[in-house]
């Protein structure tokens, strides 16, 4: 992995900590913040309930010629649990949480640009709550076999226990990018395909930030604040890396479209 992409990743991450604590966004900073606690709540209780449970139906697929690995493999079926709960309560976050992280990649965008983060309206917002639920479906149907497979792949006695936390874990990472870096893409219309197109041409870019906001998670107090955190650095990303290009490829195709027009229209 390149060490500029890593650091540009660091950097993004840092910049989502102090976009949060600016005096024009906070308001805009609660409402995740809010739905975040109500959901680490109901899921960290559902994860002390079932923990036990699901370690044991996971030991009970080692064989007994690797029960000296037994210590080893034990934490490695927790942290696969952990994911599979993280990858819950982002889903969930994501549905719930899908319009108030809109609006704040929005107003932070606007900021960013030295725009004024007052434009737009109540109306606006609502119109524009159909269009991200329908977005949140898609990120579902693109992770979920996915999820699945790695979940039926970590009962495989030896690989379900060593190598499928650590492909867990980098497909989280890989999955915290679309979701955060997906809000500026979405408030400008860019359809899905073409968002994963090019978070996919800047991976290590996409995956170590991505990754960075999927340690967060599991730390406590901080995951409370790492949504909003998460979306005002992925909306730097996209500012710097992705905005002026693609608002340029946007208007050169419409201009293809209309000049094509015209010329058909004239032909005619």
């Amino acid at each position: 992995m390149q060490q500029s992409e890593l650091y540009k990743a660091f950097h993004y991450f840092m910049m989502g900590w102090h976009l949060v604590t600016q005096k024009g966004l906070r308001r805009f900073v609660i409402m995740p913040i809010l739905l975040n606690i109500v959901l680490l709540s109901g899921l960290f209780w559902l994860f002390i309930s079932q923990v036990d449970r699901l370690i044991d139906s996971m030991m009970n697929y080692v064989p007994d010629w690797l029960s000296w690995l037994s210590a080893i493999l034990l934490v490695l079926a927790i942290l696969m649990i952990l994911v599979f709960f993280y990858f819950i309560f982002t889903t969930l976050s994501g549905f719930i949480a899908a319009p108030f992280n809109g609006l704040l990649s929005e107003k932070v965008e606007r900021m960013l640009a030295g725009e004024s983060i007052e434009e737009g309206g109540m109306m606006d917002f609502i119109r524009d709550i159909p269009r991200m639920l329908g977005r949140e479906w898609q990120k579902l149907l693109y992770s979920l076999p996915r999820i699945i497979l790695l979940f039926v792949l970590g009962f495989v006695p030896l690989i379900g226990q060593t190598i499928i936390p650590i492909v867990a874990f980098l497909f989280s990472a890989w999955m915290m990018a679309i979701q955060y870096c997906d809000y500026p893409f979405d408030n400008h219309k860019v359809p899905f395909g073409v968002m994963k197109q090019e978070l996919a041409q800047k991976r290590n870019l996409s995956v170590s930030f991505g990754g960075l906001v999927a340690l967060c998670t599991f730390v406590p107090v901080v995951n409370l604040v790492v949504i909003p955190v998460a979306v005002c650095g992925a909306t730097a990303m996209w500012v710097d890396s992705y905005r002026d290009r693609l608002k340029l490829e946007k208007n050169k195709s419409t201009s293809d479209v209309i000049i094509q027009g015209a010329e058909n229209k004239f032909i005619k």
